[in-house]
């Protein structure tokens, strides 16, 4: 079973990034994994499901390698956010999902994409802050990069994220390490 999820998790990622959300179908993925559809609705009964395993087909996301410079960690890690979201038409996967999918299934593809993206933004934002604001901050700075994305259909320049991360280190009370 665990080949035949790689396999299927693998196809139906490319599916989706090469030829969008429109083509992910269990027929579709079926025919170019070498499966049946039977096979892949046993295991994925829903459009919903082959998404969520083609995420999981990404694997851990990308992310900046801590330097120790809190508000260079923190552009970076915005910038692979942005990288990300572009290569993998995260974007894409979302506007048409929200089309068809019911709320449930969005955010279950959100809780995925969400859980992992944002671990490192977490882990450096809890050095200033915790509680609500600790929450605040995330959505501030993973929103600089998913808002644009998905309500203006553009990517945030490199000036934006900084902006955005100084406002929020400066919001914090401590002084972040440099």
């Amino acid at each position: 079973m665990a080949r035949t999820r790689a396999d299927i998790s693998r196809v139906a990622l490319k599916v989706l990034t090469d030829e969008g959300t429109d083509a992910l179908t269990h027929g579709h993925v079926a025919e170019l994994a070498g499966y049946s559809k039977t096979t892949l609705y046993t295991h994925w009964p829903s459009r919903v499901d082959l998404i969520l395993l083609a995420l999981d087909a990404i694997g851990e996301m990308p992310h900046q390698e801590r330097s120790g410079d809190l508000r260079a960690d923190l552009v970076g890690e915005l910038q692979v956010f942005r990288r990300v979201v572009l290569d993998y038409r995260l974007d894409q996967i979302l506007a048409v999902m929200a089309q068809w999918a019911s709320v449930d299934e969005m955010a279950r593809v959100r809780d995925q994409i969400n859980t992992d993206g944002q671990k490192p933004i977490r882990g450096m934002l809890a050095e200033l802050f915790t509680g609500s604001e600790l929450e605040a901050a995330i959505s501030m700075l993973s929103g600089v990069v998913a808002c644009p994305t998905m309500m203006f259909g553009s990517l945030p320049d490199d000036d934006v994220i900084e902006a955005a991360v100084d406002l929020v280190l400066r919001g914090s009370k401590r002084k972040p390490s440099r």
